[in-house]
């Protein structure tokens, strides 16, 4: 009986319940189609002291949690990949950055009339102004729309905000010592360290890992035995572990290795990450006067409604359209991931109130399940609120004509979309001499197009101005190859009541959203998948040796290189 008692208080015992009340939990909420972090809370919340209390180590747990810290951005420092920094439009940096400030001001400024000390309005403004790349990158990924125009620009976005939320993770020593001195040797030794970083990458790494890569079990030691080093490197000139994770990432991120480094080590993150997550729950407690409803309710509406209207309006200066700027705010509607980090580090550094700390894990937890519910439905969303959206429409920083129209000529076949798949049709049009019209609502596809001489309009599949302006009455063909279904049953239940003869394409991204198209109406329905596994069917069935299987991939060479993929 005794070493039963004695193995209960064991870190081992709370490590297995820890494991055993998350997994349920996360079976739970993926069973409901729920982000994960939140699942790790609440499982944190039930073992903690507001819950059953069953878990005692919750200091070791949340020293094992901080080494969960380091590994979660060895990974991001990994998957950064310095080239995609020059991808970043100038839009997702104008966006993402005043983004930031804005939120960053409304929460400072609405802490401090709330009561709250300097230093904690500095935090709160901070942790508000961040948005989760983990949850929104998952929930885009799942629908299959990273790849859509309002997909890249939040992808820009976050990263913008990521690189931000480094740079502030380096400084937090500062904050209860404020002076540009503080903060210029803060500056440089940042500097410092991320120039030690890059030379390692580029002269010293890749010559060890080289040898280190002949074996798995070397190369998963040395790549683990980096992010320590520069760990402790970060903690030895005042910064935190998280900054010397990062940086040891970001210096593997460039070697030919990284997604085998990855792939050993995130299990590893998988395991420290999940404590971290469950300790944010554990250390969650309210002595009757740490809630305080009115701070919560304005620091929730400013994080699901004025952030993404912030983004909104930002995004409509540079004249999108009111559907992309719609569907990249309510994506941002949340506070990060790394605002967990920030706040857990911060409670570390005696910057902010235990009581700060568990607003802060109650707040994320709020805004990361209600906008997951927001992008889920985000399409739905827009159809509702779209007329109330309208005179928005105009805002922008400069005008631009985004058409090209022929005079008298009557278009048989518009195309809605001339992205990927769009530009392929567009290719056949041009070839076989079809009169078309192109429907588009990214400035960038409309410019090429423009520059081309290329028929088209700019405007969203649902506006009934656009519908109108393009002439469907006219048409003989009607194609869409925006895999939306709601889009698509719009249009279908439009061309059939303005022109029952036009031939009706739509395109899907699943067997059952196929069914249910061609019973609301469409003529033909496009899978691109299916299309796909036919096309190298066929492919196979003509080769029967490498010669032939050579003149095909010419072949296919030359007719990628012949099209425009915007």
């Amino acid at each position: 009986m005794s070493t039963l008692a004695s193995f209960s208080s064991s870190i081992f015992f709370d490590i297995i319940v820890i494991f055993i009340i998350a997994t349920i939990f996360v079976y739970l909420f993926r069973i409901l189609k729920q982000p994960i972090i939140p699942a790790y809370v609440l499982a944190g919340i039930l073992l903690g002291p507001i819950g059953l209390g069953i878990i005692k180590n919750s200091d070791t747990i949340s020293t094992l949690s901080e080494i969960g810290i380091a590994f979660l951005l060895f990974i991001v420092g990994l998957e950064l990949n310095l080239r995609k920094l020059k991808e970043i439009s100038f839009v997702s940096s104008f966006v993402g950055i005043l983004q930031v400030a804005g939120t960053f001001f409304l929460g400072y400024y609405g802490s401090l009339y709330f009561g709250f000390s300097n230093i904690e309005a500095v935090y709160i403004g901070f942790i508000l102004a961040f948005s989760s790349t983990m949850i929104v990158v998952k929930l885009l990924s799942d629908k299959n729309e990273l790849d859509t125009l309002h997909g890249r620009i939040i992808f820009g976005v976050l990263l913008v905000q990521d690189i931000l939320v480094i740079l502030l993770l380096s400084l937090l020593n500062t904050f209860n010592k404020f002076s540009f001195l503080t903060i210029g040797v803060s500056l440089v030794k940042g500097l410092g360290l991320f120039l030690v970083a890059i030379l390692l990458s580029l002269y010293f790494l890749p010559s060890i890992f080289k040898n280190a890569a002949k074996s798995q079990e070397l190369l998963f030691l040395c790549a683990v035995s980096v992010c320590f080093l520069f760990s402790l490197l970060a903690v030895s000139i005042g910064f935190s572990i998280a900054v010397g994770a990062f940086l040891a990432g970001l210096s593997l991120a460039s070697l030919p290795y990284n997604l085998d480094i990855i792939g050993k080590v995130s299990p590893l993150k998988d395991f420290f990450a999940l404590l971290f997550f469950v300790s944010l729950g554990m250390q969650l407690y309210f002595d009757g006067t740490s809630l305080v409803l009115l701070p919560l309710l304005y620091f929730l509406l400013l994080v699901i409604l004025i952030k993404p209207f912030i983004v909104f309006i930002l995004t409509k200066l540079f004249g999108y359209e009111n559907r992309t700027s719609f569907l990249t705010a309510v994506s941002l509607g949340q506070i990060s991931e790394f605002s967990l980090i920030l706040v857990s580090l911060g409670l570390l550094l005696g910057h902010i109130s235990k009581d700060l700390f568990s607003f802060t894990v109650l707040l994320a937890v709020i805004s990361i399940t209600i906008t997951s519910y927001f992008i889920k439905y985000d399409h739905k969303l827009y159809t509702k609120f779209m007329n109330i959206l309208i005179p928005f429409e105009k805002i922008a920083i400069t005008e631009q004509k985004l058409e090209y129209l022929e005079k008298n000529v009557k278009n048989d076949i518009i195309l809605f979309g001339g992205h990927r798949t769009g530009s392929m049709f567009i290719k056949d049009f041009i070839k076989n001499k079809k009169k078309f019209l192109v429907i588009d609502y990214n400035p960038e596809v409309l410019k090429k197009l423009i520059r081309r001489k290329t028929p088209c309009i700019y405007g969203d599949i649902i506006n009934y101005e656009i519908l109108k302006k393009a002439n469907i009455k006219n048409a003989k063909v009607v194609i869409s190859t925006i895999p939306n279904e709601e889009d698509s049953l719009f249009l279908i239940e439009h061309v059939k009541r303005e022109n029952k003869k036009a031939l009706i394409f739509v395109t899907a991204h699943d067997i059952e959203q196929a069914l249910e198209l061609y019973k609301s109406g469409a003529d033909y329905v496009i899978l691109p998948k299916i299309l796909t596994g036919n096309k190298v069917s066929e492919i196979l069935n003509k080769v029967k040796n490498k010669k032939d299987l050579f003149r095909i991939r010419r072949d296919h060479i030359k007719s990628l290189l012949s099209v425009d993929i915007f």
